[in-house]
């Protein structure tokens, strides 16, 4: 999954922000990349349309060490939130190393979370991903809102693989990182493992 170019020793890692739209994708890497220093990260990519603020991706490359004498990168993407651009979304997923999938807290976002979750497990699948072995991290967005599920109930209804559950309120920075942290640390011990 991940590309090595050999010349340049370098490992670079693909991580996507998978989700319903409008539930904080967008929002948690502008945060990253507002708050990463000018020498750890590369230029960020945002295209948007009228419908959608995120149509293929944001990309925004990390620093993380090194791995067997190969500096590691990780590239940062978001997926359009709508299922109508879903081939955006295939196409993003290819190559995928992890997944972040970024749920709405608010109650009548659950449809909106449940459908995305079914289209991610779906778009996985095409591309002969198993999903079990992929590393992932579900993070419970808007905490702040009032009318949010419980964690408890969240959980329940959205964890497929007791994968890490992170809260998270994206536009104040809050979980932000610790979501961006685990996920890299299961990229991690999986490029370590191959």
């Amino acid at each position: 999954m991940s590309f090595i170019n050999f010349a340049a020793r370098e490992i670079n890692c693909k991580i996507v922000y998978y989700g319903a739209g409008l539930g904080g994708k967008t929002t948690n890497l502008q945060h990253i990349y507002g708050k990463t220093t000018e020498n750890q990260k590369g230029k960020m990519i945002s295209l948007a349309t009228e419908t959608e603020r995120t149509l293929f991706f944001d990309f925004l490359p990390l620093d993380l060490g090194t791995v067997r004498g190969f500096k590691t990168r990780i590239h940062l993407y978001t997926v359009p939130g709508q299922v109508f651009y879903d081939a955006s979304r295939k196409l993003i997923l290819r190559g995928v190393d992890g997944i972040v999938f970024v749920a709405d807290s608010q109650e009548e976002r659950m449809d909106a979370n449940l459908e995305a979750l079914e289209n991610l497990h779906t778009n996985l699948k095409e591309h002969n991903y198993d999903f079990a072995k992929v590393p992932y991290v579900l993070q419970l967005n808007k905490r702040d809102l009032p009318g949010i599920l419980s964690v408890e109930h969240l959980t329940k209804e959205l964890r497929r693989k007791d994968e890490p559950v992170m809260e998270a309120i994206a536009f104040q920075g809050n979980g932000v990182f610790e979501t961006l942290k685990e996920i890299a640390k299961q990229v991690l011990t999986e490029l370590k493992k191959g």
